[in-house]
Parts: C-alpha cells; structure tokens; sequence
C-alpha cells in the first residue's frame, strides 16, 4: 500500500471524524484508519460498537478512498445498556448514526447491521481482514466478541480493541490474557486506550514476538485492579495509573512503522 495514499486517506477521514459525535481521540481515530489501511491480509472489515458513527465516519472514508472492502458496523443502537453511553432519554442511536454517515459520504462502503454482535456472529462465513472491537466493554461481552470472530480471523488480520488502557476492567482483562497471552498473535501495542495485535497463527510463538507480548502485558496486567475497583481515578487508584500507563507505549501512530510491524 502507498504510504502517501494511507496518509492522504487518514487525514481526509479525521476531517470527518473530528466533527462526528462520539469518545474515540484524534490519536485513536488516526490509529484505528491507518491499521486498517495496512492490514496486510484479504477479507471483511469489521466494527462492533458504532454508537454515532464517529468511528464508522473514518473507517469508511479510508475504505472509500483506498478502494478497500467496505467497514461492517456492527450495533443494536439500544440505550440503556450497561457499559454504552446515555442517550439521555432516547431509545436509539441508529438515526443519528445513518445521518452521520451519509453527510460524511461514508455510507458507500458501510454496510449497518442493526443487531448484537453474536446475531451476525451466528451467520458470518468469510474471512475477517480487520476487527475493531468497540462493543460491550464487561469481560463476557468483550471476551465473547474476541471469541465468536477469531475463527474467521485471515492470517495477518489486525484486531484493535477500545478502552484497553482505561477503566473498563472487562475489555483491559480480555486484550492482556486472550490476545497478549496467546501465541496466535505476533506484533502489538497501545495507542491512546486501544490495544491491538496481529493475528499471526504461525508464527506468534516466536520468542521475539512472545517477549515482546509479555513486556506489553506487564503494565496492562497491573492496571487491572485499578479498573476493577469501580473507584475511577480517585486517591491510590490514580497514582497506580498514573505509575503504569506510560510504561505501556500509548503514543501517535506512525504509519511506516506500523507497515513495518504488520508485514507477514
């Protein structure tokens, strides 16, 4: 893939996405639009967790423009659920979601699937290039997102996961012991509050690879009872966080370097 193509596609998608409601950063944006550009293997892309569209807008800009297979977004747009944000009364998020995409000329290559994540799972037959996970954030839910679409996972697929490096214990829990513990995957890494690994089934075990998984868990891992207190941020909690997240290397991506990594 152009390097210069990638960078174009990424910032035409931030133009997008900094305007699209919604919690994901502009280093996390610009992560999530460059993995998916680079991910060096053939299949679907997928998001669970759409809320807005704030995520969708970008993926679906860079698919767009970078002729790629378009972004399957998967969400029930039910409100309230226990770890989505408040509609503040409403019942669903889905017509603004529909509004923002096509405003943002994304809707060419998303294709909406109104409905839990293990209803498409149940159906799904094909190959998986791309796995943004953004969905429920307790460890069943994050847990089973991992588990139902790993088997369609093509070789060198990229899964990228939200609020790793937060204070959502379920999803920090699933990144470090289902994806950093496991030897089907090979590079990894933090932005921002995303975690992501490549999915390498062949080579995963390489001890390069495991070494490099395993210093990464090691900050993740201490964060855990930090997330699993319920106390947020407040007194010992904020000085552990404060103490372990820049150990686990969060900073902006870097396009050439990140192809670098992925490269099967």
């Amino acid at each position: 893939m152009d390097l210069a193509r990638v960078t174009d596609a990424v910032d035409q998608g931030w133009s997008r996405v900094r305007d699209t409601p919604g919690y994901l950063s502009e280093r996390e944006a610009r992560f999530i639009m460059t993995a998916l550009a680079l991910a060096p293997a053939e299949g679907a892309n997928i998001e669970i967790g759409s809320f807005k569209g704030r995520s969708t807008v970008g993926l679906g800009t860079v698919a767009r423009m970078l002729e790629l297979d378009p972004v399957h977004a998967i969400d029930p747009h039910t409100s309230p659920s226990s770890t989505d944000p408040d509609l503040h009364g409403a019942v669903t998020s889905y017509d603004e979601f529909i509004a923002h995409i096509e405003r943002t000329g994304s809707s060419t290559h998303v294709v909406p699937h109104r409905a839990f994540s293990h209803d498409v799972a149940a159906t799904w037959n094909g190959p998986i290039r791309f796995l943004w996970i953004d969905g429920d954030h307790t460890y069943a839910g994050a847990h089973a997102d991992v588990e139902m679409f790993k088997p369609f996972l093509a070789d060198g697929a990229v899964v990228a996961m939200h609020d790793v490096l937060g204070t959502f214990e379920g999803s920090l829990r699933v990144f470090v012991e289902d994806l950093l513990e496991s030897d089907e995957f090979g590079p990894a890494g933090f932005s921002g509050s995303i975690g992501w690994a490549q999915y390498r089934p062949r080579d995963g075990h390489a001890l390069g690879h495991r070494m490099r998984r395993r210093l990464l868990a090691i900050p993740a891992r201490r964060l855990i009872p930090v997330a699993e207190s319920g106390r947020n941020l407040a007194g010992w909690n904020k000085y552990v966080y404060k103490f372990w997240r820049p150990l686990a290397p969060h900073g902006d991506v870097n396009a050439q370097r990140l192809a670098r990594r992925l490269r099967t």
